[in-house]
This record gives structure tokens, C-alpha cells and sequence, in this order.
């Protein structure tokens, strides 16, 4: 046994498993998720705190290894929620990714970026970890705000905000 009662060597087949991207480092048979993985698994938690009736979507904001904001989607503060009153979009049959002005909430990455700004955090040249693709109306902001990178798990109904992102230079990355 080594200091801390570790056994000694690295038992390669649990490894053999792990993708790469989701281990950073090994050492001991101790692994750890890698930074990319860390940041999108509490996106995912972010993400359960939504009082969306739709989709659940989490959002974190890093620069330098450290978050500087998180955002879920849902009402704004002190308004009552959709899984309070229900969804106007539901009564209207309004399709996903159109007509984001007939909403009563905030999307994640929104949230996230007015938290930024409400507590004084610059986030030009951050990083933007969330757990779908942003709209349109979301990519305008982020291109403003200065984000550079943005890892997304799942894809959305807007394909305009692709085709902008690469047109801002925004780099895009989805993630398993």
C-alpha cells in the first residue's frame, strides 16, 4: 500500500472504459472527470432547478477553470412559474424554436449572463457549458457578451444560431 491506502498499480481494464475526454487523469486508479466533463455534469444539475413544462435547460459560465455564473430557464424572479400557472406556449401550440417572444422565461444561457453582469463578473473571452444548443435570440447575446466557446449536449430547433456562431468565430463543441 502507498501513503493514504491506496493500493499500489493501475488496474487498466477499468480504464479501457473511460473515454478520454471524460478522464483527465488516472493515477493510482483514482480517476477524475475531466474539466469538459465536470462543467457540462453541473450544467446538468443547473438544469434540474428549471420550472420549464418543455425542456429543462442549465447553463454555466467559466473562464479559467472557475464559474463565475450558472442559469436555468424559467420565469423571472418573483413571477409566477409555468409549473405554477402552466404554459402559454402549450395553449397557443406554439413549435419549439419559434416565437421566443410569447415565453413568460428567461432561457439558461440568459440567465446566465444577466447573473454574470448582476454581480459585476466580466465574461468576454469565457467559456459557455449548457445542456442544449442555444437559440438565435441566446447566440446574439453571447457573441455580445464575449463568450468564445460554447460545449452543448443536445441540439435545438434553430438553426440560425450555427450558422452565426461560426460566422462570429464562436467555437462549437457537443459533447456526449
Amino acid at each position: 500500500m502507498k501513503k493514504g491506502g491506496r493500493k499500489e498499480g493501475t488496474d487498466m481494464a477499468k480504464m479501457a472504459d473511460r473515454s478520454p475526454q471524460k478522464v483527465a487523469a488516472a493515477k493510482d486508479g483514482v480517476s477524475r472527470p475531466s474539466w469538459e466533463t465536470y462543467f457540462m455534469d453541473i450544467a446538468r444539475l443547473v438544469a434540474s432547478r428549471s420550472t420549464c413544462l418543455r425542456r429543462s435547460v442549465g447553463a454555466v459560465i467559466v473562464k479559467d477553470k472557475r464559474m463565475l455564473s450558472t442559469g436555468y430557464n424559467g420565469a423571472p424572479s418573483g413571477l409566477a412559474h409555468c409549473l405554477d400557472i402552466g404554459c402559454i406556449r402549450d395553449k397557443l401550440m406554439v413549435a419549439s424554436g419559434q416565437r421566443h417572444e410569447l415565453c413568460r422565461g428567461i432561457h439558461a444561457e440568459q440567465n446566465a449572463i444577466i447573473q454574470a453582469a448582476y454581480h459585476g463578473f466580466s465574461i468576454k473571452n469565457a467559456m459557455l457549458y449548457c445542456t442544449n444548443l442555444p437559440c438565435a435570440i441566446c447566440t446574439k447575446m453571447i457573441i455580445n457578451a464575449g463568450i468564445c466557446r460554447i460545449y452543448y449536449q443536445e441540439g435545438y430547433a434553430d438553426e440560425l444560431s450555427l450558422t452565426m456562431l461560426g460566422e462570429a468565430g464562436v467555437e462549437v463543441i457537443q459533447t456526449s
